[in-house]
């Protein structure tokens, strides 16, 4: 069985790493690796090419591969709604009702829009609320990943090695444990 504290504090170092470049990137990649490696070796080999990456490229080529990939091309936008619907009125509910669900769980989120990724991977990693961390992970997540890890072209850029990190963790958390949290 999976350590829950481990998940939660996994799901909390992957949106730091998946959210804009801050100091400190390579020990969260690092601490990451190592938590992964306890429950998921498949994983945690994943995430050894992003903290080479991490090791070698400065800050300021970090940033740029960053806001290259998420902020310069739609089809990479972290943003689950907007993976999920487009930009229309499906994504604007989805919004509403992310908003609900964080108010229902007397979260608050951060600067980001409620949809976005790493805002979405705070929230699990806060609320002690398994069955809807399951379903935002299920039907939210792992779909928009997916869509998103195709949409990068290239299959040694880090931040697509990240984000297939992820999508194993969450994958095999799911298939071992019938639940994440």
């Amino acid at each position: 069985m999976m350590n829950e504290p481990i998940n939660k504090n996994l799901c909390h170092q992957f949106s730091v790493l998946l959210s804009y470049p801050v100091s400190g990137l390579q020990n969260t990649a690092i601490m990451c690796r190592d938590s992964l490696a306890r429950i998921s070796p498949d994983a945690a080999c994943q995430l050894h090419e992003f903290i080479d990456f991490v090791d070698t490229a400065d800050r300021a080529q970090i940033e740029e591969i960053y806001t290259s990939t998420f902020d310069l091309q739609p089809v990479c936008h972290p943003y689950v709604g907007y993976q999920l619907c487009g930009e229309n009125q499906k994504r604007a509910m989805f919004l509403m009702k992310m908003q609900q669900i964080y108010r229902h769980y007397d979260y608050t989120p951060g600067n980001e829009l409620p949809d976005h990724l790493c805002e979405i991977l705070r929230f699990i990693s806060r609320t002690n609320a398994p069955d809807c961390c399951q379903e935002l992970i299920d039907d939210g997540v792992l779909p928009a990943l997916e869509k998103i890890i195709q949409a990068i072209e290239n299959d040694d850029h880090p931040y697509k090695r990240l984000l297939m990190t992820l999508q194993c963790f969450l994958s095999e958390s799911r298939t071992e444990n019938g639940a994440l949290l």
